[in-house]
C-alpha cells in the first residue's frame, strides 16, 4: 500500500514538472517570436542604409557591399531633400525640450496645488483634464489648427508645442497627483513652521521628491513631441521650419525614392531618444510605478 503511494507521488511530481517544463517552452517560443517580429523591421532598416540604392531591392539577406556612404550623405547634408537636415533635426529638439518642459512645469504645478494646499474641488481639474482623452487627437486636428490661425502662429514651432502639451499634460498631472500622494504632508508642514512659502516647498521639497515621477514623465512627453506627424505636418509647412518627422515624409515624394538615404537619416533620428530611454528606465519605472499604485 505505502508502495504504490510512493510511485504515484513520484508521477505526480514528475507530472508537475513536465509541466513545469512544457509552460517554460511555450513562453520561451512566444518571447523568441515576439523577439523576432519586434527586431526585424529595425534590422532592416539597417540593412537598407547600409545597401547602395541599387541593390536595395536585390532580395539578399544581408547587404552584399555594406556601406555607410548613406550616413555620410546625412551628415555631410549631401542630398537635395536633406539640405536642411540639422536645422530640422534642431528644429525637433526644440520642439521636444519645450514640450517636456511645459509639460512637466504645467503638470507639477497643477498637481502641487491641488494635493498640497488643498484646492477646493481639486479632484474636479485632475478628472477634467483626463476626460479630454475622451476625443482622439486626429479629430481634434481643425480644429487645433483654426485656433492657431486665429492666434497667428501657423507655420510656427509655438503652435506644435502648444498642441502637444496640451495633450501632455492631462497625463503628467494624473501621475505627478498620484505619486505626489506618497510623499509625507508632515514635510510641508515641518517648512511651513520654518517660514517656507509655497514657493519655496514647490521648489526644494516637492520637485527633488517627485524626481523619479519627473523622468518618466519628461521622458513620455519627449517621446511624444519627437515622434509626432500629424499635427508637424499640419502646423509647419516650410522645410525651414518642418521638424525631421516631416522631412522625412518627403522622401516619398520622389519618383525613385533613395531609401538607403531615408533609413540612415530615421537611424540617426532615433538615437537621441533611445539613449534617453535606456538612460532613464530605472527611473521611469519607478515614477510610473508609484504613480499607478497610490491611491
Amino acid at each position: 500500500m505505502s508502495g504504490s503511494i510512493v510511485k504515484g507521488r513520484k508521477h505526480s511530481k514528475l507530472y508537475y514538472r513536465l509541466q513545469n517544463y512544457g509552460t517554460e517552452g511555450v513562453c520561451l517560443l512566444l518571447g523568441l517570436i515576439i523577439v523576432i517580429w519586434s527586431v526585424t523591421p529595425i534590422y532592416n532598416m539597417w540593412t537598407i542604409a547600409l545597401d547602395s540604392h541599387d541593390a536595395i531591392f536585390s532580395g539578399t539577406l544581408f547587404p552584399e557591399s555594406p556601406t555607410l556612404e548613406s550616413f555620410r550623405v546625412v551628415f555631410t547634408q549631401d542630398f537635395w531633400y536633406l539640405e536642411r537636415f540639422w536645422h530640422q533635426f534642431g528644429n525637433s529638439f526644440y520642439v521636444g525640450g519645450m514640450v517636456t518642459f511645459l509639460t512637466l512645469f504645467i503638470g507639477s504645478l497643477a498637481s502641487f496645488t491641488v494635493g498640497r494646499l488643498h484646492l477646493r474641488n481639486g479632484w474636479m481639474l485632475t478628472n477634467a483634464a483626463l476626460m479630454t482623452y475622451v476625443i482622439p487627437a486626429s479629430f481634434l486636428a481643425i480644429p487645433m489648427y483654426r485656433i492657431m490661425q486665429i492666434y497667428g502662429l501657423t507655420n510656427n514651432l509655438w503652435s506644435v508645442i502648444a498642441t502637444l502639451t496640451t495633450f501632455a499634460t492631462p497625463y503628467a498631472i494624473f501621475i505627478f497627483s498620484q505619486y505626489g500622494k506618497s510623499i509625507p504632508m508632515e514635510l510641508d508642514e515641518s517648512a511651513r513652521i520654518d517660514g517656507a512659502n509655497p514657493w519655496q516647498i514647490y521648489f526644494k521639497i516637492y520637485l527633488p521628491l517627485m524626481a523619479p515621477a519627473l523622468v518618466a514623465v519628461g521622458t513620455y512627453a519627449l517621446l511624444l513631441a519627437w515622434n509626432e506627424y500629424l499635427y508637424n505636418f499640419l502646423m509647419l509647412s516650410t522645410p525651414q521650419s518642418m521638424t525631421v518627422a516631416v522631412a522625412l515624409a518627403q522622401f516619398l515624394n520622389s519618383d525613385e525614392s533613395p531609401w538607403n538615404y531615408m533609413m540612415a537619416t530615421a537611424i540617426i533620428y532615433a538615437i537621441p531618444p533611445i539613449a534617453l530611454y535606456y538612460g532613464s528606465r530605472r527611473y521611469m519605472a519607478a515614477g510610473l510605478t508609484m504613480g499607478g499604485v497610490k491611491g
